[in-house]
């Protein structure tokens, strides 16, 4: 790997460590507040509806200079969500800034590894950058556990920081210092001297040049399975992360900062799945693993048995596994179609947009299922299910795609890209 690509690697770790640590921290500033329970997940809406809205803008954005900067810039916006949250504006308000920072970040960063990497190099890198950002979702969300934790917290109050009174606030303060680091980090990225045609900046035009992207990407015989897989995976993975806080809660009678610990043990089944996809699936492969998507689905319903904390682990371990094995080959099938078919920021741009849509509708049902009182275990068999079924309608309709198509062709088509 290119020198460059370990820089990158290191911004977007403290970066996305510092957005799990901070969800903690906004749930942590809510129960302070004593809001209503369905708020909780939309904290997570509120930060993805950026990614959607502004979905036809952050490719040519991400295109626009080098992405170096692009990073350090958005970061800087993170960095003042952060300072919102901190000067008491209500939690989903400035968490939705952050994730305005976010959407903007990511195209970017997938960009730069397509402009830095030749095709066949793009499974392991993605193998990497998953298995990065999967360990700061670890660490980010044991960080913020760990932040908001009564004798981390007192010692940070006692700092006597103006502003910080109370366990919350003194962890948004430190995850600020994070995103500061992570930014200066933007810096060292080398520009890679990839330059596109100078990007239209009417939003009329780039609507429709969106919608081109999305339509093309969703009529590829490839690109429409891996985008599905994709998209399917982070609702889910969306929901999970709420689901697990909340059935820790129920079943294993955990509070929030040592549930967020269980948060990173699926995080660590992740993490393991993407490195044995990075070392084991190569791009020609990547379709054999649907079936395991299903069997992750069925799998999930078994947490509803499970009331020791000897037992969630290895449990969690496997759901996570699965999970990461089966994305990352999909996602690098993804970019690499979408780089074949279009540039590197636009086909990021539409998989965040079909993600995040994705992750919108499944928290909004989630929350909708909680604000009406349904039991967590109840929740979690739907779930399970929903992905299974999901998964199997995929499988079926890629077979038919190989029927009528030479899939294996459009794998290895390696043309540049005529944008």
């Amino acid at each position: 790997m290119k020198k460059g690509f370990y820089t990158i690697m290191a911004a977007q770790f403290f970066s996305s460590l510092a957005d799990n640590a901070l969800l903690i921290s906004a749930i942590a500033l809510l129960i302070e507040m004593t809001a209503p329970e369905w708020m909780k997940p939309m904290l997570k809406l509120f930060f993805t509806v950026s990614y959607v809205v502004l979905a036809p803008f952050v490719g040519a954005f991400a295109d626009s200079m080098p992405k170096g900067r692009v990073m350090f810039a958005t970061n800087a916006i993170k960095v003042a969500g952060c300072v919102l949250m901190f000067a008491a504006v209500h939690p989903l308000l400035a968490y939705a800034l952050v994730g305005l920072g976010a959407a903007a970040y990511s195209p970017a960063k997938y960009g730069i590894l397509t402009e830095l990497l030749p095709p066949e190099r793009l499974v392991a890198a993605n193998g990497w950058i998953e298995g990065t950002t999967v360990g700061s979702i670890i660490l980010g969300t044991v960080v913020g556990g760990l932040l908001i934790s009564p004798s981390v917290s007192a010692w940070i109050i006692a700092l006597g920081i103006p502003g910080v009174h109370s366990a919350a606030t003194g962890a948004i303060a430190v995850i600020g210092l994070v995103y500061l680091l992570a930014a200066l980090i933007n810096l060292r990225i080398p520009d890679t001297g990839a330059r596109y045609p100078r990007q239209a900046i009417h939003p009329i035009v780039l609507i429709r040049e969106f919608w081109h992207c999305n339509l093309t990407l969703w009529r590829d015989k490839l690109g429409q399975i891996s985008l599905a897989v994709t998209t399917l995976f982070w609702g889910a993975g969306a929901v999970l992360q709420f689901i697990v806080l909340e059935w820790a809660k129920h079943q294993l009678g955990l509070p929030l900062n040592r549930a967020a610990i269980l948060q990173g043990v699926v995080a660590v089944g992740i993490a393991l799945g993407a490195v044995l996809a990075a070392r084991f699936i190569t791009l020609r492969r990547s379709p054999r693993v649907i079936p395991l998507g299903i069997a992750m689905g069925l799998l999930v319903p078994t947490m509803t048995m499970v009331s020791t904390l000897e037992l969630s682990y290895p449990l969690l371990v496997l759901v996570g596994g699965m999970a990461g094995y089966f994305v990352v080959p999909m996602n690098a099938l993804l970019q690499h179609r979408g780089h074949v078919l279009m540039s590197a920021g636009h086909s990021i741009a539409v998989q965040n947009f079909n993600e995040n849509l994705n992750v919108l509708l499944m928290l909004g049902v989630y929350a909708a299922l909680l604000s009406f009182e349904m039991h967590i275990n109840s929740i979690i068999i739907l779930f399970g299910f929903f992905v299974a079924l999901t998964m199997m309608l995929v499988r079926r309709r890629y077979k038919h795609n190989a029927r009528h198509h030479d899939l294996g062709a459009l794998i290895l088509d390696h043309r540049a890209h005529s944008h």
